[in-house]
């Protein structure tokens, strides 16, 4: 057998988040950031909304977790405990894509809101990025591409 790595990941398949309030977080992600609703309900302690399309027919999905819910052990991490977020976590910040030109209607749709968020530009790559936060703190970033912001070092 070759010693050279045969695979690579195309895209991401999947993101969980565990939650302490899946009604505030299920709320957020579906009315706030206008992810698709596929299945589950708070009631369920797992609720899942499509990104996209993602990569070989497997739909790029947000799951939501309750904390508390029970998974497969050594593999889904459960417990009484309320996740760690912010500088606690080990999430650092989730990003998802869309187009450059629907930014500004970001901005504008988070000062309808009354959301507080920041942009950062990222010219090494040409992305902008709007950053908020969930309601358990987390990151949350909507990232464009637009190659009027890259560097011409880049």
């Amino acid at each position: 057998m070759s010693d050279q790595r045969q695979f690579r990941p195309r895209a991401l398949g999947e993101i969980a988040i565990r939650c302490a309030d899946m009604d505030a977080m299920a709320r957020f992600y579906g009315k706030v950031i206008g992810l698709e609703h596929l299945s589950g309900t708070p009631q369920d302690g797992i609720i899942f909304f499509r990104i996209g399309e993602g990569f070989g027919g497997h739909t790029s999905v947000l799951a939501l977790f309750h904390h508390a819910a029970t998974g497969r052990p050594g593999l889904h991490p459960s417990g009484a405990g309320t996740p760690q977020t912010g500088a606690r976590s080990s999430l650092h910040h989730i990003a998802l894509s869309l187009p450059f030109a629907e930014q500004d209607v970001v901005m504008a749709w988070y000062e309808k809101l009354g959301l507080s968020y920041r942009v950062q530009t990222f010219g090494w790559i040409g992305w902008r990025g709007i950053f908020t936060e969930d309601p358990e703190g987390n990151t949350v970033e909507l990232v464009a591409y637009d190659a009027s912001l890259k560097d011409a070092s880049g």
